[in-house]
């Protein structure tokens, strides 16, 4: 106390004498200094906040330099949060001080005592959050001394705190599953405090998850089912999520939900704990797919192959008739089935592969309206209207009906599929004579009326999934939702690998058969007369094979 006391006098006989004493220790007069040793700001000169006082007695007039000097970034955050839209408007709001301390007793932000009175700092002004907060996993985590335990800033920021309304707030409904997987999504903290690893996978993988990644600001997020700030654990009765509080969280977006059958889990991980009808589903189609499209690859590359060949070598089809494929009728039915499951195709997958650049166009607007399910579910009443119509002119129209009468498959198509198959893959020289309507039409006309009754069917199961989850068990929904995506993808890659063959990629018909144009197909085909004569000429069909399997030629009358 004599030592400052000195110095001032000291100071004050120089300034009289018009000398001014630079200052060495701003402590010797300025009790701060002793707290500010202590403090976050220990390695800050005075004279980077308090500019001009390098001596002593200091010029009057100079001022103090605020936080944005050196922390310009932080407080700009501050500037765009609720703490400061609140203080624009009058109302009381936290400044740096009230949350840090003052400038000399700035206490290190990222220190572990700092993130454990996090909770009671912010519950000076939102004390009903803070008791929920202390009840919840998160609350009593902390409370036991784990440091990674979140707290209030670990979800709603630092500095830029936004309101949930806001889509770039950190608690923005589409942005809630990312702020919860900074944890739930970290193996090391799940393996750390024995959490399930799963939990933003399968919450990723579910509608839930895919909607809200597309943008939608409505779908139920992770704090629509476990809760904000008052987490409770599913063991818990005041939980929102057990067992006999589950039917009540999910009607509040599903009415019923829950109330006749038990949810069962919703956290699900395909090949894990899902449903054994699910699994076996899943386990078909698996299967199914790659068998059948490569079943249809190999066909259509060994046909490709061979008419390739005939074709460089100037070798033309025997007769090239052409003939009426599609009466008005079926090609305005084909209009609309080609127009709706296009559309089905990329608005359904538009929801399972949000993030791709084909789907950006249909999601840009999803958290202000639904545009891809709005324009998904025309299009599948589009669908089905296309569908009831081919039923009605079947039973009123005698043409299409005998017509449609040729399709019905026989014991013909499985022998002429083997020989076609077994033509294609090199194992027969002789190219076989197909019918009319050959097995390679049949396939794709039942394909479509066996791919949409089961898509129609599943889609509308989960159209209805309100009355779905209010009356059947929830295994029967995610059934539905399995199929309905496995049935398109197979009616998708049916679809490029053998129609688009049939009608564009065939070289007797390249560029394209217009037959769903004109109605007439430029196809080669023999008329029912050179069919009888090749019937009663195959003895010497089997001579020219003779011949051309020596000179190492295909059948020229195939």
């Amino acid at each position: 106390m004599r030592r400052g006391l000195r110095t001032r006098l000291w100071a004050l006989w120089l300034a009289a004498a018009g000398w001014a004493q630079p200052v060495a220790d701003c402590s010797a007069c300025h009790e701060q200094g002793k707290t500010l040793a202590n403090s976050a700001h220990a390695q800050v000169r005075c004279q980077q906040c308090h500019p001009g006082r390098e001596t002593y007695p200091h010029p009057k007039g100079l001022r103090t330099v605020g936080c944005e000097s050196c922390h310009a970034e932080v407080v700009g955050d501050q500037r765009r949060s609720v703490h400061a839209e609140a203080a624009k408007r009058g109302e009381a709001a936290p400044t740096c001080d009230v949350c840090h301390g003052g400038v000399h007793e700035v206490k290190f932000a990222r220190s572990a005592e700092f993130h454990r009175q996090v909770p009671e700092l912010c519950g000076m002004c939102h004390s009903r959050e803070l008791e929920q907060f202390k009840e919840s996993v998160h609350g009593t985590a902390l409370a036991r001394g784990a440091a990674d335990a979140p707290v209030c800033t670990s979800c709603h920021g630092e500095h830029a705190i936004l309101p949930p309304s806001r889509r770039d707030s950190l608690v923005a409904p589409a942005r809630v599953p990312e702020t919860c997987g900074q944890c739930h999504g970290n193996l090391r903290l799940n393996r750390r405090y024995g959490l399930p690893a799963d939990r933003v996978v399968s919450f990723e993988a579910s509608f839930h998850g895919l909607a809200a990644k597309a943008g939608s600001q409505t779908v139920a997020n992770c704090a629509s089912c476990h809760g904000w700030h008052d987490v409770l654990p599913s063991s818990d009765p005041k939980s929102r999520i057990h067992p006999r509080n589950l039917a009540r969280t999910c009607g509040e977006c599903h009415p019923g939900a829950g109330q006749r059958f038990a949810l069962g889990p919703i956290h699900v991980i395909p090949g894990s704990a899902e449903p054994s009808a699910v699994r076996w589903a899943r386990i078909f189609y698996r299967i199914v797919i790659p068998l059948t499209i490569g079943f249809m690859l190999v066909h259509n590359l060994g046909d490709w192959v061979r008419k390739l060949r005939r074709k460089m070598r100037g070798m033309a089809p025997l007769h090239t008739a052409a003939s009426l494929r599609m009466l008005p009728a079926e090609r305005i039915q084909h209009a609309l089935l080609a127009s709706s499951f296009i559309v089905l195709v990329w608005t359904g997958f538009a929801l399972r592969y949000p993030e791709q650049w084909w789907a950006q166009i249909l999601v840009r607007w999803e958290s202000a309206f639904p545009v891809r399910g709005t324009v998904h579910r025309i299009a599948a009443v589009v669908l089905m209207a296309t569908a009831v119509l081919h039923v009605i002119t079947l039973v009123t129209s005698r043409r299409l009906r005998h017509r449609w009468q040729e399709l019905w498959p026989n014991r013909r198509d499985v022998r002429e599929a083997i020989a076609q198959f077994a033509y294609n893959l090199g194992l027969s020289n002789r190219r076989p004579l197909l019918s009319e309507h050959s097995y390679i039409e049949k396939i794709e006309y039942w394909a479509v009326v066996w791919g949409t009754a089961v898509m129609v069917v599943t889609g509308i199961a989960l159209w209805a999934h309100d009355w779905m989850l209010a009356h059947l068990p929830k295994s029967v929904l995610d059934f539905a939702a399995t199929v309905h995506f496995y049935e398109a993808v197979l009616a998708a890659l049916a679809i490029l690998v053998w129609h688009f063959y049939v009608v564009i990629f065939d070289p007797d018909v390249y560029p394209m058969d217009t037959a769903w144009l004109t109605g007439w197909s430029p196809r080669p085909r023999l008329t029912g007369r050179h069919r009888e004569q090749s019937s009663q000429t195959a003895s010497e069909q089997q001579a020219t094979l003779t011949t051309a399997s020596q000179e190492g030629e295909d059948d020229p009358h195939a």
